[in-house]
């Protein structure tokens, strides 16, 4: 899929990550290894390899073949990557829907880099994929990511209680959506 969707004012572009991003991909997954361990599941170290990171670009191209999930690179203006934004579990039929998950480098963060990668993907989401819904689940004590959904016009819905594993224990949720006609 070749395909760039950018925000030069806020210094960013979105791209889908192909096997030759896999190396910066292991880069950036290292060099934020411990800042985001407190917010992603328990990793074993075998996945903070070349080749893990080669087949995770391979699985999520397959993916977007078939119409189940999107995953783009973050990037810089200088083609630096920054983070990883991706859709997630694509829903069709009467559903419509699509699950946000996003990280970025602990470097940059509070740049608003985030918020318009957001929106770039809500953009693609709601414009080019004909989403109905797309939802996100943060954990309650991620105040950075409950304020880049807020910005983006995500409402909240509730908390999902044990909802997933991360950092090594089922922790509780809260769960944000925006629809297409609040898009604006």
């Amino acid at each position: 899929m070749t395909l760039t969707l950018s925000n030069s004012s806020k210094g960013i572009y979105l791209s889908p990550l192909a096997l030759k991003d896999a190396e910066e991909l292991l880069a950036l997954r290292l060099r934020n290894r411990i800042a985001h361990q407190p917010f992603e599941p328990k990793r074993d170290n075998d996945f903070f390899t070349l080749e893990a990171q080669q087949q995770h670009i391979s699985l999520r191209t397959a993916d977007a073949e078939q119409d189940r999930a999107y995953m783009f690179g973050i990037y810089a203006l200088d083609g630096k990557l920054i983070g990883q934004i991706t859709l997630s579990n694509v829903a069709r039929g009467v559903a419509q829907y699509a699950d946000l998950g996003y990280f970025i480098d602990k470097d940059t963060e509070g740049k608003g880099y985030m918020t318009a990668a957001v929106r770039l993907v809500l953009e693609y989401a709601f414009r080019a994929l004909g989403l109905h819904r797309v939802q996100a689940g943060i954990l309650l004590h991620n105040e950075g990511s409950r304020r880049v959904l807020e910005k983006n016009g995500f409402q909240v819905e509730g908390v999902a209680r044990k909802y997933l594993k991360i950092n090594g224990e089922y922790q509780d949720h809260q769960t944000f959506s925006i629809l297409a006609d609040e898009f604006k």
